[in-house]
């Protein structure tokens, strides 16, 4: 066994006695759920309230920890809801919307930081991700409601929170906001570009069908 295998299956452990615990509790899925948007809501509080002085590296270090305690919440919600036999509709949906308040509210958080900071261009990269994390959600949400999947891209949310994570934790935001920004549009761009070849395919079969069905009918 390997150290980075010994070190995952320790995780698991520690991940599934969370889970048995809060499953004796009966506690709502949908209550970890929220549990993690306000823990998200206390990070962002984080950021806002760093300053460019001493206290911002240690405000994002801080960050960077409650963001990694919201990520367990994140993790534990659905494996609770199905250890509890607790799994629903609505609960996925909600998980969804939670998730993308909560990466609202984190990017919203570095962008009162910079701007309390006068850096001006950074404002405006931050909104930029902010508006592409939706919009790498939105593009899959709205592209599978046209056809079966669309799970084309890279930048999805688990690695937006890694990364802003490595981020806080090691003093780096400005770089991985740029990281971010790429690559989210690239994932935005690829997702358009895998439904409009999707849709056409399927406008064309149709198209083919009904031509056949025309036929037949003509005879």
């Amino acid at each position: 066994m390997t150290w980075t295998s010994a070190i995952g299956k320790a995780c698991g452990v520690v991940l599934y006695k969370i889970v048995d615990g809060l499953a004796l509790t009966r506690i709502s899925p949908n209550v970890l759920t929220f549990v993690g948007l306000v823990i998200n809501v206390v990070a962002a509080l984080l950021f806002g309230f760093a300053s460019a002085d001493n206290n911002q590296p240690r405000l994002f270090l801080y960050a960077g920890l409650v963001i990694i305690g919201a990520g367990i919440f994140d993790m534990v919600d659905g494996r609770v809801a199905r250890a509890t036999n607790q799994v629903t509709i609505f609960g996925a949906f909600f998980d969804s919307v939670i998730d993308r308040y909560s990466d609202v509210a984190l990017f919203f958080g570095l962008l009162v930081y910079y701007a309390r900071a006068n850096r001006f261009f950074y404002v405006v990269l931050v909104a930029f991700v902010m508006i592409s994390s939706v919009m790498v959600s939105y593009t899959r949400a709205r592209a599978e409601s046209l056809i079966p999947l669309c799970k084309v891209g890279f930048m999805e949310r688990p690695e937006r929170i890694v990364l802003v994570i490595i981020g806080a934790l090691f003093n780096r935001m400005a770089p991985v906001l740029w990281v971010i920004a790429l690559l989210s549009l690239a994932t935005v761009i690829h997702r358009i570009r895998y439904t409009y070849e999707q849709t056409t395919l399927k406008d064309r079969q149709e198209a083919t069908a009904n031509n056949k069905l025309g036929a037949l009918q003509a005879r």
